[in-house]
């Protein structure tokens, strides 16, 4: 008799499992290592040892190791929550190597300085509030497009709220609340269709909030800023809406069109006042009000009979002025059909009335020209060029529409006194407007530009308004009128780059090695933006020291930035200084053959650091023949430790580290090289300058001298950096 001997696989396929899940466990626990680099970067940027436990600045496994705040799946790093942990310092350079992380919770500490203008890009939830971070939102969050929650509420972020908020549909909940910002609500906000609550009180902003009427917002607070006009009835029945300490027009709404009689039960209302609880801001506007509710009678009451008679009355009226109007009108088309022997064309009945009515506005100039013109109502989707082709824009003008007579009253007439600097393009002035804001003003030469040119100009415009960045400096308005082309930009008020180094005085004694180095790396950040996170790459074109703007704290603001498609009227004569002052940061592909791309900024940009490293000016005449030429004077010299010595600015008096110098000229001789293609993007030099500042920093929290890393003698072996 044959024995069967059954065997039960549960236990050994459970055995299996448990085997497998081990095995998986350990292997996942290797975290990825572009994640690992990113998070090391963010540690030592943090400067946060003792509150970031189990973190490290090199090695390190931050899955395996379960570092403090970090979540992963598998080995990537999906959530770092690290909020209320009193970090200071920065957010480092490479948090876009997190590639999939899905949360970052840094509020509730000491954070400073400028949001990265590269994220993690496929985060959902952001919050960054509650710090002491500066600047403005990066634009790199218009790509961002999963993000859910974004909340950068109680910092000091300032400028106008950027464009960049198209494919963000995806997006519930956005807080910009207790900020700087300033201007009106970006257009793109029209796009936000899941967006439930929006925050922006606290700010100064400015215009309407017809922007947000077709958003499904169920909480709402605009209190405390610069709003004004009617508040959208779409936003009445808004369950949580707050809006006090606003300018918001009282009474009715705006008017009907004409002839067309209002609603019955119309009556005045505050609208600065928070909504009763269950009623909305304009309830009052409504024919449902309870002040008639109580006076209803079979027949027409008075006010139905007033408003009859007004209307009929004023049908009359209009009939009669409407053939009246025809008539004239017939009288002048019989005269314009006359022919002249001093005109070739008829004029059209349309210009001459346009011509009235720009004779009209020109004899009304009050103070209500000094202010600037609201965003929405220079929109341009088709522009008419001077040789009378139309072109469609590619996008709207967003900057802000000024008039010819606000810009002369704040620049007294475009005075002498108040020229600051003169380009290729035309001049620039101080302007001072009646509320006390500072601008300045590129007053455009209309010999600069080429018939083709003109044409472009409100593209140009149109371009320039969207870019943002810290170090940029940000196109606030424009003007066109009569004939004009005027750009305005916000002020800065410590002078350039090139005047602190180049002219002797008092002033120039603060460009110490620190301060040398921060304005190279925040140059170097404002070219990776237009380079490599605009799209299309934005070519500077005409970088040099003179462009390199410097605010109180010695930050560089990099100006004319979108120019370069202003391309100059080659036949307008240029200064000689102004030809000089360019050529001397040209690329030699752009002299020899006028190609110009992104790498002929990097070879400007290593221009500049010269200037920064040795204090000279890229061509001297009054140097010997050899030395005229900082490039070809500098260059052998800068892997040769004895003459880099010597090279440097002797306004430093050797307080300066010799590592730090010889890593500047490594960076400087890549940058400078004849061969374009051999030349690094701006986004590893600014990777390599972070590095130099990190060490930096490094020595400083260990030294106990109070100088930190900028000593004399500069082989003084306490400053060198690994």
């Amino acid at each position: 008799m044959e024995t069967k001997v059954t065997v039960n696989s549960t236990p050994f396929f459970t055995a299996l499992v448990m085997i497998l899940a081990v095995i998986f466990s350990s292997v996942s626990g290797t975290t990825d290592p572009s994640d690992v680099q990113g998070l090391q970067v963010l540690y030592t940027s943090l400067n946060s040892s003792s509150q970031l436990t189990g973190w490290k600045s090199s090695g390190g496994d931050p899955c395996g190791e379960s570092w403090k705040g970090v979540t992963c799946q598998g080995s990537a790093v999906v959530s770092v929550q690290i909020s209320g942990l009193e970090l200071s310092g920065t957010m480092g350079y490479m948090l876009n190597n997190l590639i999939s992380l899905k949360t970052l919770d840094l509020s509730d500490n000491n954070i400073r300085d400028a949001i990265p203008y590269q994220l993690p890009p496929n985060l959902t939830n952001l919050n960054l509030a509650n710090n002491n971070i500066s600047g403005n939102l990066p634009y790199y969050i218009s790509s961002m497009a999963s993000l859910n929650y974004l909340n950068v509420s109680q910092n000091s972020l300032s400028q106008s709220i950027g464009d960049m908020f198209a494919n963000h549909s995806a997006l519930a909940t956005l807080d910009l609340s207790f900020n700087n910002f300033t201007g009106d609500l970006p257009p793109s906000f029209n796009s936000l269709t899941n967006l439930s609550t929006l925050h922006v009180q606290n700010n100064q902003l400015t215009g309407s909030l017809n922007i947000l009427a077709g958003l499904p917002l169920t909480n709402l607070n605009v209190a405390n800023n610069h709003f004004s006009g009617w508040i959208p009835k779409e936003l009445s029945s808004i369950p949580n809406f707050i809006y006090d300490g606003n300018a918001f027009a009282n009474g009715p709404a705006p008017p009907l069109p004409p002839f067309t009689s209002p609603p019955p039960g119309s009556s005045r209302n505050n609208r600065n006042r928070s909504p009763p609880s269950g009623h909305s801001p304009q309830d009052s506007d409504h024919p449902t009000s309870n002040q008639h509710s109580g006076n209803k009678k079979n027949g027409l009451t008075t006010g139905p009979i007033i408003g009859i008679v007004v209307g009929s009355s004023m049908t009359v009226i209009f009939v009669m002025l409407a053939l009246v109007f025809c008539l004239q009108k017939g009288n002048k088309k019989e005269i314009v059909a006359r022919p002249s022997s001093a005109a070739s064309f008829p004029v059209s009945t349309d210009k001459v009335n346009m011509e009235m009515q720009e004779q009209r506005t020109n004899s009304t100039v009050t103070v209500a020209d000094l202010k600037p013109l609201p965003a929405e109502r220079v929109t341009i989707e088709r522009i008419q060029g001077k040789n009378g082709s139309i072109k469609r824009m590619k996008s709207p003008v967003t900057a802000t529409s000024y008039t010819v007579a606000a810009l002369q009253t704040a620049t007294n007439s475009f005075c002498q006194e108040n020229l600051v600097g003169e380009g290729s393009l035309g001049r620039v002035y101080r302007a001072e407007f009646p509320n006390g804001k500072i601008m300045a003003i590129k007053k455009i030469d209309n010999a600069a530009l080429s018939l083709q040119e003109e044409d472009n100009f409100l593209e140009a415009v149109s371009n320039m308004s969207r870019l943002r960045h810290p170090n940029v400096v940000p196109l606030a308005g424009y003007c066109t009128e009569h004939g004009q082309r005027l750009l305005v930009y916000d002020y800065v008020g410590n002078g350039s780059l090139h005047d602190m180094l180049h002219f002797a005085d008092e002033r120039s004694k603060m460009l110490t090695w620190n301060a040398r180095v921060r304005l190279a790396l925040g140059t170097a950040r404002a070219l990776e933006y237009l380079h490599e996170v605009c799209l299309p790459s934005v070519v500077h074109k005409n970088l040099k020291s003179a462009n390199i703007l410097l605010d109180e704290e010695l930050n560089p603001h990099l100006s004319d930035c979108g120019l370069a498609t202003l391309t100059p009227n080659t036949e307008r004569q240029i200064s000689s200084t102004q030809m000089v002052g360019s050529f001397g940061y040209s690329a030699p592909e752009f002299a020899l053959s006028g190609i110009y791309t992104v790498k002929s900024d990097v070879y400007s940009f290593g221009v500049v650091m010269l200037e920064l490293l040795t204090g000279r000016k890229p061509l001297d005449s009054s140097r010997v023949r050899s030395e005229q030429s900082l490039v070809r004077w500098a260059t052998p010299q800068l892997h040769d430790i004895d003459a880099l010595a010597k090279m440097v600015d002797p306004s430093l008096d050797g307080m300066y580290p010799a590592k730090s110098l010889s890593r500047c000229a490594d960076i400087i001789a890549l940058c400078v090289q004849p061969e374009p293609e051999f030349r690094p993007p701006m986004s590893e030099v600014v990777q390599a300058l972070v590095r130099l500042m990190q060490r930096a920093s490094i020595i400083q929290r260990r030294s106990s001298d109070d100088s930190g890393f900028a000593f004399k003698t500069p082989y003084h072996e306490a400053t060198d950096f690994s």
